[in-house]
C-alpha cells in the first residue's frame, strides 16, 4: 500500500472513529433523560456544544499552555527554525508552521493546532541538545508530517470530543452522587442504566481516541521519511528517546497523545498494568522496525 493509500485509509477509519463519538455522545444524552429530566440534557447539551466550540478555535492556544510551550524568533534558535523551514518546504506547504519551545531537559516534541494555517511546531529544550541534527531533522519531519496530513485537526477535535465528554460525565455523576437523580422510587433499573452510561462514554470516548493516535503515528513516521529521504535518521532519534527516561514536568492526559513519543509511558499504576491499553502511542520498538523494514537499514 502507497502512502497516500495509507492516507486515504485513514480518512476513511477517522470517519469510523468520528461515527463511534456520535454514538457515545447519543448514549449519553440517552442517559441523561434516563436519570434526569429530559429538559436537562438540552441544557446540558447547549453548554457542552458551546464549551467544545470554544476549545476547538483556542485548542492550539490551550494545548501550550497546558505544556508550557512558548513561541520563539529565528534569532533566538536559528537552527531550530532552520530544521523546520526546511522540513515544511519538503512536504509542499505553503507556509513554515509557528515554532514553540518547551524548557524542558526531556526530549520531545509535538504539533498543534485547528489546520495547518493555524498550526505549529513545539520542540523541547532536551531535544535539542540530545538529538544530532539528523535526528532533529527527522522528528520535525514527523510533527511537519502530522500538519500536512491534517492530523492536528482531528487530533484536537478528538482532544474536544473527549474534554466534553468527560466533563459532561462527570458533572452529571457528581449530581447523581448527590441525590440528583429523579427515578429513586420506582425505576431503579433505569437509573443503573443511566450511571453505567455515564461511568463507560468517558472511557470509550478516551479508547477511540487512543486508537486514532496509534493509527496516525505509524502513517506520521512514513511521511517523515518521505520528506526527508532519511528514515534512519528518525529511526534513530525514536531509539533515543526509548533510552531516555527523564521525565516531562508539564504534561496532562488531555495533551499526551500529541507528542511524538508518549511522556506517560514511564508512569506505575493501573495504566501499566494494562499491558499498554491506555497508551496514546504504538511501541516505540515497533515503530523503529516499521522503519527499518521500509528503509533497509538495521534497527537501531
Amino acid at each position: 500500500m502507497t502512502l497516500q493509500q495509507q492516507i486515504r485509509a485513514n480518512r476513511f477509519r477517522t470517519a469510523l472513529v468520528l461515527l463511534g463519538f456520535a454514538v457515545l455522545v447519543a448514549a449519553l444524552a440517552l442517559a441523561i433523560s434516563v436519570a434526569y429530566e429530559p429538559g436537562l440534557a438540552g441544557f446540558i447539551g447547549i453548554g457542552a456544544i458551546a464549551y467544545g466550540i470554544f476549545s476547538w478555535f483556542f485548542a492550539g492556544r490551550m494545548v501550550a499552555a497546558a505544556s508550557g510551550a512558548h513561541r520563539v524568533t529565528k534569532e533566538q534558535y536559528p537552527e531550530l527554525h532552520r530544521t523546520v523551514e526546511n522540513a515544511a518546504i519538503g512536504a509542499g506547504m505553503p507556509r513554515t508552521p509557528d515554532i514553540y519551545v518547551i524548557e524542558d531537559t526531556a526530549p520531545n516534541a509535538f504539533a498543534a493546532g485547528r489546520d495547518p494555517k493555524h498550526a505549529y511546531v513545539a520542540a523541547t529544550t532536551g531535544l535539542m541538545e540530545k538529538l544530532s541534527k539528523r535526528e532533529l531533522e527527522g522528528v520535525i519531519a514527523h510533527e511537519i508530517a502530522h500538519i500536512r496530513n491534517r492530523d492536528v485537526r482531528l487530533m484536537s477535535l478528538a482532544a474536544v470530543l473527549v474534554g466534553v465528554i468527560a466533563l459532561v460525565s462527570d458533572m452529571l455523576m457528581r449530581m447523581t452522587l448527590f441525590g440528583g437523580g429523579r427515578n429513586r422510587e420506582g425505576n431503579a433499573l433505569t437509573m443503573v442504566v443511566g450511571i453505567a452510561a455515564m461511568i463507560l462514554a468517558p472511557i470509550g470516548a478516551m479508547l477511540l481516541q487512543m486508537s486514532l493516535s496509534r493509527r496516525r503515528e505509524y502513517l506520521a513516521d512514513a511521511s517523515a521519511a518521505e520528506i526527508t529521504g532519511d528514515g534512519e535518521g528518525l529511526a534513530l532519534a525514536l531509539a533515543k528517546l526509548r533510552d531516555d527516561h527523564t521525565p516531562l514536568h508539564k504534561v496532562t492526559r488531555a495533551t499526551a497523545h500529541l507528542y511524538i513519543e508518549s511522556p506517560l509511558r514511564d508512569h506505575k499504576g493501573l495504566r501499566s498494568s494494562l499491558g499498554g491499553l491506555f497508551d496514546t502511542h504504538p511501541p516505540l520498538e515497533e515503530r523503529i522496525s516499521r522503519l527499518a523494514e521500509a528503509g533497509g537499514f538495521p534497527a537501531p
